[in-house]
């Protein structure tokens, strides 16, 4: 059996700084850029810091501090055993905000980090100056359409999207599976949730690989998706839904790929119930799940135009 890649293996060389950083009584490993008001970049699931490379440099550039973290579990931060409830993660975002130094952050999540960034916006509101997300509406919004949906046959439902949440909840096999032939599952997933013209594919579809074969990764990983299944049926599951059900004050940006196969275009448009303050919403054409990545320049304008108004 090949030899798992150290930890250590994330910090890529690049116009940016790594550190470890302690909040929430563990170590998070970030990469850092630039200086002036906090950019805080938490990445999507089977990703880690690196897939904010672009936005790193473009926020650096325009005068703000930008900060990309391996989120618990993933890269080179810790791997506790358990942690990996909403609550808990939410404290980690806040937490490493104040570890940081600043009052405040611009919170910028995708995917799973963007369903974070709305958590700590509503959890931690004080800590958030404004909140942008990449093919991630509010996580009610998105529990709400997958409910709609569940018992529906169409081949286009919101249920059938996100049917990795589902098959996530047994032991140990989906970690075999996220783990096999080289994690090669996260590069399937790359390919069927992208657009056609994902130029950096191939160099991205190798770093992913890499960093998911990091021992404890795998596991990780899935426990973020088993607790937000399990927690529907359990009390703090209940309790986190009415804590998640305050409207957002600071302004938000939502930004999708219009080819999106995971977020469908009916939940892209439920978020705002949970808007309470001033909004924007853009998509991008011809491209997937992965808009910062797919199309990083346009994504980055549209960011760096956010954050500075």
């Amino acid at each position: 059996m090949p030899a798992r890649p150290d930890p250590s293996s994330v910090r890529i060389d690049g116009p940016w700084a790594h550190r470890d950083v302690y909040a929430n009584g563990i170590r998070l490993h970030v990469a850092e850029t630039g200086e002036g008001p906090l950019v805080l970049l938490l990445h999507g699931f089977g990703g880690f810091w690196w897939s904010w490379r672009h936005q790193l440099s473009a926020l650096g550039d325009a005068g703000f501090r930008a900060v990309a973290v391996d989120l618990r579990g993933y890269g080179d931060s810790d791997k506790p055993p358990r942690g990996y409830d909403a609550w808990t993660l939410a404290g980690d975002v806040a937490g490493l905000v104040k570890s940081l130094g600043e009052p405040k952050a611009h919170l910028v999540g995708h995917d799973w980090g963007g369903l974070l960034a709305w958590t700590v916006a509503a959890l931690h509101p004080r800590v958030v100056q404004s909140l942008a997300t990449f093919s991630a509406p509010h996580p009610l919004a998105l529990r709400g359409q997958i409910r709609r949906t569940a018992l529906r046959r169409t081949p286009r439902n919101q249920a059938r999207a996100v049917k990795h949440l589902f098959t996530a909840q047994l032991p140990m096999v989906p970690e075999r599976r996220l783990t096999n032939d080289g994690a090669a599952l996260i590069e399937d997933r790359l390919r069927s949730w992208s657009g056609k013209y994902w130029n950096e594919l191939p160099e991205a579809a190798r770093r992913y690989r890499t960093a998911m074969l990091v021992p404890g990764t795998a596991h990780s990983s899935l426990e973020y998706l088993r607790w937000a299944v399990r927690s529907q049926v359990r009390s703090d599951g209940r309790r986190f839904t009415e804590a998640l059900g305050r409207k957002i004050e600071a302004p938000v940006l939502q930004l999708y790929g219009a080819d999106d196969p995971c977020v469908l275009p009916r939940t892209r448009a439920a978020s705002t119930p949970w808007i309470g303050g001033s909004t924007e919403t853009h998509e991008l054409p011809k491209v997937g799940h992965f808009p910062h990545e797919e199309a990083p320049e346009t994504a980055s304008a549209l960011l760096t135009a956010f954050v500075k108004g």
